[in-house]
Protein backbone atom coordinates (compact mmCIF):
# COMPACT_ATOMS: atom_id res chain seq x y z
CA UNK A 1 0.00 0.00 0.00
CA UNK A 2 2.11 2.93 -1.23
CA UNK A 3 2.14 6.30 0.48
CA UNK A 4 2.68 9.34 -1.74
CA UNK A 5 3.55 12.55 0.13
CA UNK A 6 3.04 15.91 -1.57
CA UNK A 7 5.30 18.65 -0.19
CA UNK A 8 3.93 21.91 -1.53
CA UNK A 9 0.45 20.49 -2.03
CA UNK A 10 -0.96 24.03 -2.00
CA UNK A 11 -0.14 24.13 -5.70
CA UNK A 12 -3.75 23.07 -6.06
CA UNK A 13 -4.03 22.66 -9.81
CA UNK A 14 -0.83 20.61 -10.03
CA UNK A 15 -1.87 18.52 -7.03
CA UNK A 16 -5.30 17.96 -8.58
CA UNK A 17 -3.70 16.76 -11.81
CA UNK A 18 -1.30 14.33 -10.17
CA UNK A 19 -3.87 13.00 -7.69
CA UNK A 20 -6.23 12.51 -10.62
CA UNK A 21 -3.51 10.60 -12.46
CA UNK A 22 -2.93 8.33 -9.45
CA UNK A 23 -6.64 7.62 -9.07
CA UNK A 24 -6.99 6.84 -12.78
CA UNK A 25 -4.66 3.85 -12.42
CA UNK A 26 -6.52 0.76 -11.11
CA UNK A 27 -3.38 -0.55 -9.39
CA UNK A 28 -3.19 2.62 -7.26
CA UNK A 29 -6.73 3.97 -6.91
CA UNK A 30 -7.75 1.77 -3.99
CA UNK A 31 -4.45 1.22 -2.21
CA UNK A 32 -2.64 4.55 -2.12
CA UNK A 33 -2.35 6.91 0.83
CA UNK A 34 -2.12 10.50 -0.37
CA UNK A 35 -0.48 12.74 2.24
CA UNK A 36 -0.82 16.45 1.46
CA UNK A 37 1.45 19.01 3.15
CA UNK A 38 1.87 22.76 2.75
CA UNK A 39 2.86 25.70 4.94
CA UNK A 40 -0.23 27.67 3.82
CA UNK A 41 -3.28 26.34 5.68
CA UNK A 42 -5.79 27.89 3.30
CA UNK A 43 -4.17 26.47 0.19
CA UNK A 44 -3.73 23.11 1.89
CA UNK A 45 -7.42 23.00 2.77
CA UNK A 46 -8.37 23.73 -0.85
CA UNK A 47 -6.13 20.93 -2.12
CA UNK A 48 -7.54 18.54 0.47
CA UNK A 49 -11.10 19.32 -0.62
CA UNK A 50 -10.16 18.77 -4.25
CA UNK A 51 -8.39 15.47 -3.51
CA UNK A 52 -11.28 14.12 -1.43
CA UNK A 53 -13.77 15.12 -4.11
CA UNK A 54 -11.69 13.26 -6.72
CA UNK A 55 -11.59 10.14 -4.58
CA UNK A 56 -15.36 10.25 -4.15
CA UNK A 57 -16.03 10.88 -7.84
CA UNK A 58 -13.80 7.98 -8.89
CA UNK A 59 -15.33 5.70 -6.24
CA UNK A 60 -11.77 4.95 -5.16
CA UNK A 61 -10.66 3.83 -1.73
CA UNK A 62 -7.46 5.87 -1.62
CA UNK A 63 -6.84 7.55 1.72
CA UNK A 64 -6.30 11.33 1.86
CA UNK A 65 -4.44 12.99 4.72
CA UNK A 66 -3.58 16.68 5.11
CA UNK A 67 -1.12 18.28 7.50
CA UNK A 68 0.97 21.40 8.04
CA UNK A 69 3.67 19.16 9.58
CA UNK A 70 6.18 18.10 6.93
CA UNK A 71 7.70 15.36 9.07
CA UNK A 72 4.28 13.81 9.61
CA UNK A 73 3.54 13.83 5.88
CA UNK A 74 6.89 12.20 5.11
CA UNK A 75 6.69 9.58 7.84
CA UNK A 76 6.70 6.19 6.12
CA UNK A 77 6.29 7.65 2.61
CA UNK A 78 7.29 5.55 -0.38
CA UNK A 79 7.24 8.47 -2.83
CA UNK A 80 7.67 12.19 -2.19
CA UNK A 81 6.44 14.80 -4.68
CA UNK A 82 7.86 18.32 -4.34
CA UNK A 83 6.04 21.24 -5.97
CA UNK A 84 6.72 24.36 -3.88
CA UNK A 85 7.92 27.87 -4.70
CA UNK A 86 10.14 29.42 -2.03
CA UNK A 87 9.29 33.09 -1.52
CA UNK A 88 6.26 32.98 -3.77
CA UNK A 89 5.38 35.56 -6.37
CA UNK A 90 5.55 38.41 -3.87
CA UNK A 91 8.10 39.31 -2.84
CA UNK A 92 10.63 36.94 -4.41
CA UNK A 93 9.65 36.74 -8.08
CA UNK A 94 8.91 40.46 -8.20
CA UNK A 95 12.37 41.17 -6.77
CA UNK A 96 13.97 38.80 -9.33
CA UNK A 97 12.48 40.85 -12.17
CA UNK A 98 12.34 44.43 -10.88
CA UNK A 99 15.88 44.78 -9.45
CA UNK A 100 17.61 43.60 -12.67
CA UNK A 101 15.49 46.06 -14.66
CA UNK A 102 17.23 48.89 -12.80
CA UNK A 103 20.47 47.61 -14.32
CA UNK A 104 18.98 47.32 -17.81
CA UNK A 105 18.65 43.52 -17.66
CA UNK A 106 15.35 42.06 -18.87
CA UNK A 107 14.07 38.49 -18.48
CA UNK A 108 11.20 36.30 -19.64
CA UNK A 109 10.78 33.52 -17.04
CA UNK A 110 13.72 33.66 -14.61
CA UNK A 111 13.21 30.25 -12.99
CA UNK A 112 15.99 28.10 -14.48
CA UNK A 113 19.02 30.16 -15.47
CA UNK A 114 19.88 33.83 -15.75
CA UNK A 115 20.03 36.08 -12.73
CA UNK A 116 16.48 35.10 -11.77
CA UNK A 117 17.31 31.39 -11.90
CA UNK A 118 20.43 31.97 -9.82
CA UNK A 119 18.47 33.71 -7.07
CA UNK A 120 15.69 31.13 -7.21
CA UNK A 121 18.28 28.38 -6.84
CA UNK A 122 19.91 30.06 -3.83
CA UNK A 123 16.64 30.34 -1.94
CA UNK A 124 15.29 26.93 -2.97
CA UNK A 125 18.28 24.59 -2.51
CA UNK A 126 18.37 24.96 1.32
CA UNK A 127 14.63 24.22 1.60
CA UNK A 128 14.84 21.16 -0.63
CA UNK A 129 17.83 19.87 1.33
CA UNK A 130 15.81 20.27 4.54
CA UNK A 131 13.10 18.11 2.95
CA UNK A 132 15.74 15.53 2.04
CA UNK A 133 17.09 15.47 5.60
CA UNK A 134 13.57 14.82 6.85
CA UNK A 135 13.30 12.05 4.26
CA UNK A 136 16.54 10.48 5.47
CA UNK A 137 15.02 10.32 8.96
CA UNK A 138 11.41 9.49 8.12
CA UNK A 139 11.45 7.56 4.82
CA UNK A 140 15.03 6.80 3.87
CA UNK A 141 14.10 4.45 1.02
CA UNK A 142 11.53 6.77 -0.58
CA UNK A 143 11.90 8.02 -4.14
CA UNK A 144 11.84 11.81 -4.52
CA UNK A 145 9.83 12.91 -7.57
CA UNK A 146 11.17 16.45 -7.83
CA UNK A 147 9.10 18.98 -9.82
CA UNK A 148 10.58 22.25 -8.53
CA UNK A 149 12.74 24.62 -10.63
CA UNK A 150 15.60 25.29 -11.16
CA UNK A 151 15.51 21.55 -11.86
CA UNK A 152 19.16 20.90 -12.75
CA UNK A 153 20.58 22.95 -9.86
CA UNK A 154 18.31 21.23 -7.35
CA UNK A 155 19.07 17.74 -8.63
CA UNK A 156 22.78 18.51 -8.52
CA UNK A 157 22.54 19.76 -4.92
CA UNK A 158 20.53 16.74 -3.76
CA UNK A 159 23.12 14.39 -5.26
CA UNK A 160 26.02 16.31 -3.69
CA UNK A 161 24.59 16.72 -0.20
CA UNK A 162 22.23 13.80 0.49
CA UNK A 163 21.68 10.08 0.00
CA UNK A 164 18.10 10.53 -1.20
CA UNK A 165 17.06 8.78 -4.41
CA UNK A 166 15.85 11.59 -6.63
CA UNK A 167 14.61 12.09 -10.18
CA UNK A 168 13.71 15.52 -11.53
CA UNK A 169 10.54 15.57 -13.59
CA UNK A 170 9.72 18.15 -16.23
CA UNK A 171 7.07 18.19 -18.96
CA UNK A 172 9.08 19.97 -21.63
CA UNK A 173 9.86 16.81 -23.64
CA UNK A 174 6.27 15.61 -23.95
CA UNK A 175 4.93 19.12 -24.57
CA UNK A 176 7.50 19.76 -27.27
CA UNK A 177 6.81 16.41 -28.92
CA UNK A 178 3.11 17.33 -29.15
CA UNK A 179 3.98 20.76 -30.59
CA UNK A 180 6.30 19.25 -33.18
CA UNK A 181 3.65 16.73 -34.18
CA UNK A 182 1.22 19.60 -34.75
CA UNK A 183 3.78 21.49 -36.86
CA UNK A 184 4.49 18.33 -38.85
CA UNK A 185 0.76 17.63 -39.20
CA UNK A 186 1.12 14.17 -37.68
CA UNK A 187 -0.66 12.46 -34.80
CA UNK A 188 1.54 12.80 -31.71
CA UNK A 189 1.50 9.04 -31.13
CA UNK A 190 3.33 8.53 -34.42
CA UNK A 191 6.48 10.35 -33.28
CA UNK A 192 9.52 8.36 -32.21
CA UNK A 193 12.43 10.23 -30.66
CA UNK A 194 15.52 10.20 -28.49
CA UNK A 195 16.13 13.21 -26.27
CA UNK A 196 19.16 14.01 -24.11
CA UNK A 197 21.00 16.95 -22.59
CA UNK A 198 20.28 19.03 -19.51
CA UNK A 199 16.92 20.19 -18.23
CA UNK A 200 15.41 22.90 -20.46
CA UNK A 201 18.32 22.44 -22.87
CA UNK A 202 17.97 18.88 -24.08
CA UNK A 203 17.72 18.19 -27.79
CA UNK A 204 15.83 15.78 -30.01
CA UNK A 205 18.83 13.78 -31.19
CA UNK A 206 16.57 11.50 -33.20
CA UNK A 207 13.13 12.42 -34.57
CA UNK A 208 11.25 9.89 -36.70
CA UNK A 209 7.77 8.76 -37.64
CA UNK A 210 6.36 5.36 -36.71
CA UNK A 211 7.92 3.84 -39.82
CA UNK A 212 11.42 5.01 -38.92
CA UNK A 213 11.64 7.87 -41.44
CA UNK A 214 13.63 10.85 -40.21
CA UNK A 215 11.47 13.95 -39.72
CA UNK A 216 14.11 16.67 -39.52
CA UNK A 217 13.84 17.45 -43.28
CA UNK A 218 10.09 17.96 -42.75
CA UNK A 219 10.80 20.21 -39.78
CA UNK A 220 13.14 22.36 -41.85
CA UNK A 221 10.34 22.67 -44.43
CA UNK A 222 8.22 24.29 -41.72
CA UNK A 223 10.82 27.10 -41.80
CA UNK A 224 11.07 27.18 -45.60
CA UNK A 225 7.29 27.36 -46.01
CA UNK A 226 6.89 30.15 -43.46
CA UNK A 227 4.82 28.03 -41.08
CA UNK A 228 6.81 28.68 -37.90
CA UNK A 229 4.37 29.69 -35.11
CA UNK A 230 5.01 33.25 -33.94
CA UNK A 231 5.39 32.07 -30.34
CA UNK A 232 8.09 29.55 -31.32
CA UNK A 233 10.43 31.58 -33.48
CA UNK A 234 13.39 31.31 -31.10
CA UNK A 235 13.55 27.52 -31.17
CA UNK A 236 13.18 27.31 -34.93
CA UNK A 237 16.02 29.80 -35.31
CA UNK A 238 18.17 27.55 -33.11
CA UNK A 239 17.16 24.57 -35.26
CA UNK A 240 18.18 26.49 -38.39
CA UNK A 241 21.68 27.15 -37.07
CA UNK A 242 22.34 24.15 -34.79
CA UNK A 243 20.51 21.41 -36.68
CA UNK A 244 18.56 20.02 -33.70
CA UNK A 245 15.36 21.03 -31.91
CA UNK A 246 15.55 21.99 -28.24
CA UNK A 247 13.03 20.84 -25.66
CA UNK A 248 12.19 23.99 -23.74
CA UNK A 249 9.85 26.71 -25.00
CA UNK A 250 11.05 29.74 -26.91
CA UNK A 251 10.27 32.15 -24.08
CA UNK A 252 12.41 30.05 -21.73
CA UNK A 253 15.25 29.36 -24.15
CA UNK A 254 15.66 33.01 -25.17
CA UNK A 255 17.21 33.79 -21.77
CA UNK A 256 19.58 30.81 -21.66
CA UNK A 257 21.69 32.13 -24.55
CA UNK A 258 23.16 35.53 -25.52
CA UNK A 259 21.48 35.99 -28.90
CA UNK A 260 17.86 37.06 -28.47
CA UNK A 261 17.41 39.51 -25.57
CA UNK A 262 19.52 42.64 -25.89
CA UNK A 263 18.68 46.07 -24.45
CA UNK A 264 20.03 47.84 -27.52
CA UNK A 265 18.34 45.54 -30.04
CA UNK A 266 14.56 45.91 -29.82
CA UNK A 267 14.45 44.56 -33.36
CA UNK A 268 15.49 41.14 -32.06
CA UNK A 269 12.78 41.19 -29.39
CA UNK A 270 10.20 41.97 -32.06
CA UNK A 271 11.54 39.65 -34.75
CA UNK A 272 11.61 36.61 -32.48
CA UNK A 273 8.51 37.60 -30.47
CA UNK A 274 10.34 37.35 -27.14
CA UNK A 275 7.76 37.92 -24.34
CA UNK A 276 9.65 39.96 -21.74
CA UNK A 277 8.27 39.72 -18.18
CA UNK A 278 6.23 36.66 -19.16
CA UNK A 279 6.54 34.89 -15.82
CA UNK A 280 5.11 37.74 -13.71
CA UNK A 281 2.12 37.82 -16.07
CA UNK A 282 1.64 34.07 -15.59
CA UNK A 283 1.89 34.44 -11.83
CA UNK A 284 -0.77 37.17 -11.81
CA UNK A 285 -3.03 34.97 -13.93
CA UNK A 286 -2.47 31.94 -11.70
CA UNK A 287 -3.22 33.98 -8.58
CA UNK A 288 -6.50 35.12 -10.15
CA UNK A 289 -7.35 31.53 -11.08
CA UNK A 290 -6.54 30.38 -7.55
CA UNK A 291 -8.80 33.08 -6.06
CA UNK A 292 -11.63 31.97 -8.35
CA UNK A 293 -11.08 28.32 -7.43
CA UNK A 294 -11.03 29.10 -3.72
CA UNK A 295 -14.25 31.13 -4.01
CA UNK A 296 -16.06 28.30 -5.80
CA UNK A 297 -14.84 25.71 -3.32
CA UNK A 298 -15.91 27.98 -0.46
CA UNK A 299 -19.36 28.26 -2.01
CA UNK A 300 -19.68 24.48 -2.03
CA UNK A 301 -19.12 24.03 -5.77
CA UNK A 302 -17.64 20.54 -5.79
CA UNK A 303 -17.74 20.32 -9.58
CA UNK A 304 -14.78 22.68 -9.85
CA UNK A 305 -12.60 19.98 -8.28
CA UNK A 306 -13.33 17.71 -11.22
CA UNK A 307 -12.63 20.21 -13.98
CA UNK A 308 -9.84 19.33 -16.40
CA UNK A 309 -9.04 16.03 -14.70
CA UNK A 310 -8.33 14.01 -17.80
CA UNK A 311 -4.97 12.23 -17.61
CA UNK A 312 -2.18 14.80 -17.54
CA UNK A 313 1.14 14.53 -19.35
CA UNK A 314 3.05 14.39 -16.05
CA UNK A 315 5.16 11.29 -15.47
CA UNK A 316 4.75 10.98 -11.69
CA UNK A 317 1.80 8.60 -11.38
CA UNK A 318 3.09 6.29 -14.09
CA UNK A 319 6.46 6.11 -12.35
CA UNK A 320 4.76 5.12 -9.10
CA UNK A 321 2.76 2.46 -10.95
CA UNK A 322 5.89 1.06 -12.62
CA UNK A 323 7.79 0.86 -9.34
CA UNK A 324 4.82 -0.80 -7.59
CA UNK A 325 3.90 -3.32 -10.31
CA UNK A 326 7.28 -3.92 -11.94
CA UNK A 327 5.85 -3.13 -15.37
CA UNK A 328 8.50 -0.85 -16.98
CA UNK A 329 7.74 2.76 -17.89
CA UNK A 330 10.17 4.81 -19.99
CA UNK A 331 10.34 8.59 -19.58
CA UNK A 332 12.82 11.45 -19.63
CA UNK A 333 14.19 12.25 -16.19
CA UNK A 334 16.81 14.47 -14.59
CA UNK A 335 19.49 12.50 -12.74
CA UNK A 336 23.19 12.76 -11.81
CA UNK A 337 25.46 12.23 -14.80
CA UNK A 338 27.84 10.04 -12.78
CA UNK A 339 26.58 6.51 -12.25
CA UNK A 340 27.78 3.64 -10.09
CA UNK A 341 31.35 2.68 -10.81
CA UNK A 342 32.21 6.18 -12.00
CA UNK A 343 30.66 5.80 -15.46
CA UNK A 344 28.75 8.74 -16.89
CA UNK A 345 25.52 8.90 -18.88
CA UNK A 346 26.67 11.67 -21.25
CA UNK A 347 30.36 11.39 -22.02
CA UNK A 348 31.08 15.00 -22.89
CA UNK A 349 29.31 16.69 -19.98
CA UNK A 350 30.83 16.94 -16.46
CA UNK A 351 30.43 13.86 -14.29
CA UNK A 352 28.96 15.81 -11.37
CA UNK A 353 26.27 17.73 -13.28
CA UNK A 354 22.59 16.83 -13.57
CA UNK A 355 21.52 15.55 -17.01
CA UNK A 356 18.20 14.79 -18.66
CA UNK A 357 18.10 11.36 -20.33
CA UNK A 358 15.76 8.48 -20.98
CA UNK A 359 15.03 6.52 -17.81
CA UNK A 360 13.18 3.29 -17.13
CA UNK A 361 11.10 2.98 -13.97
CA UNK A 362 10.46 -0.50 -12.62
CA UNK A 363 10.52 -2.69 -9.55
CA UNK A 364 14.14 -1.77 -8.88
CA UNK A 365 13.53 1.98 -9.05
CA UNK A 366 14.86 4.30 -11.76
CA UNK A 367 17.42 3.11 -14.29
CA UNK A 368 18.85 5.95 -16.43
CA UNK A 369 19.97 5.00 -19.92
CA UNK A 370 23.51 5.91 -21.11
CA UNK A 371 23.72 8.22 -24.11
CA UNK A 372 27.39 8.36 -25.06
CA UNK A 373 28.76 11.60 -26.49
CA UNK A 374 26.49 14.40 -27.68
CA UNK A 375 27.27 16.33 -30.86
CA UNK A 376 30.14 18.58 -29.81
CA UNK A 377 28.39 21.89 -30.52
CA UNK A 378 25.35 20.87 -28.45
CA UNK A 379 27.53 19.82 -25.52
CA UNK A 380 29.39 23.13 -25.76
CA UNK A 381 26.13 25.07 -25.63
CA UNK A 382 24.96 23.10 -22.61
CA UNK A 383 28.28 23.65 -20.86
CA UNK A 384 27.58 27.40 -20.74
CA UNK A 385 24.54 26.61 -18.59
CA UNK A 386 26.23 23.85 -16.58
CA UNK A 387 28.91 26.37 -15.55
CA UNK A 388 26.26 28.54 -13.92
CA UNK A 389 24.44 25.63 -12.31
CA UNK A 390 27.57 24.24 -10.67
CA UNK A 391 28.60 27.58 -9.24
CA UNK A 392 25.15 28.17 -7.73
CA UNK A 393 25.30 24.74 -6.10
CA UNK A 394 28.78 25.57 -4.78
CA UNK A 395 27.48 28.83 -3.31
CA UNK A 396 24.44 27.21 -1.71
CA UNK A 397 26.42 24.36 -0.16
CA UNK A 398 29.42 26.41 0.98
CA UNK A 399 27.67 29.64 1.99
CA UNK A 400 30.23 31.68 0.04
CA UNK A 401 29.21 34.71 -2.00
CA UNK A 402 32.11 34.42 -4.48
CA UNK A 403 30.54 31.62 -6.55
CA UNK A 404 27.33 33.68 -6.83
CA UNK A 405 29.27 36.50 -8.49
CA UNK A 406 30.99 34.05 -10.80
CA UNK A 407 27.74 32.30 -11.69
CA UNK A 408 26.21 35.62 -12.74
CA UNK A 409 29.36 36.70 -14.60
CA UNK A 410 29.38 33.46 -16.58
CA UNK A 411 25.64 33.43 -17.27
CA UNK A 412 25.28 33.82 -21.05
CA UNK A 413 22.49 36.40 -21.07
CA UNK A 414 23.71 38.46 -18.11
CA UNK A 415 27.27 38.54 -19.47
CA UNK A 416 26.01 39.70 -22.86
CA UNK A 417 24.34 42.74 -21.28
CA UNK A 418 26.38 43.95 -18.30
CA UNK A 419 29.98 44.64 -17.33
CA UNK A 420 31.74 42.67 -14.60
CA UNK A 421 31.30 45.45 -12.03
CA UNK A 422 27.65 45.94 -12.99
CA UNK A 423 27.04 42.21 -12.50
CA UNK A 424 28.70 42.30 -9.09
CA UNK A 425 26.60 45.31 -8.06
CA UNK A 426 23.44 43.58 -9.34
CA UNK A 427 24.17 40.46 -7.28
CA UNK A 428 24.71 42.59 -4.16
CA UNK A 429 21.46 44.46 -4.77
CA UNK A 430 19.49 41.24 -5.26
CA UNK A 431 20.93 39.50 -2.20
CA UNK A 432 20.07 42.54 -0.09
CA UNK A 433 16.56 42.84 -1.57
CA UNK A 434 15.76 39.18 -0.97
CA UNK A 435 16.64 39.45 2.70
CA UNK A 436 15.84 36.42 4.81
CA UNK A 437 14.75 34.23 1.89
CA UNK A 438 18.47 33.91 1.07
CA UNK A 439 20.75 32.01 3.51
CA UNK A 440 22.31 34.37 6.05
CA UNK A 441 25.88 33.51 5.04
CA UNK A 442 25.23 34.94 1.56
CA UNK A 443 23.60 38.19 2.66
Amino acid sequence: MPKVAFVGAGSTVFTRNLVGDLLALPELADTTTIALMDIDAERLRASELVARRLVEARRARARVEATLDRAAALDGADYVVTSFQVGGYRPSTVVDFEVPKRFGLRQTIGDTLGIGGIMRGLRTIPVLLDVCRDMERRCADALLLQYVNPMAMLGWAVAEATDVRCVGLCHSVQHTAAELAADLRLPAEQLRYEVAGINHMAFFLRLENAGGRGLYPDLHRVIDEGRVPDWNRVRYEVLRHFGFFVTESSEHFAEYVPWFIKAGRPDLIERFRVPLDEYPRRCERQIAEWDALRARLGAGDGAVALADTDASVEYGARIVRACETGEPFTFNGNVPNRRAGGRVLIDNLPADCCVEVACVAGAGGIEPQPVGALPRHLAALMQTNVNVQGLVVDAALSGRRGPVYHAAMLDPHTAAELSLQEIRDLVDALLEAHGESIPATLR
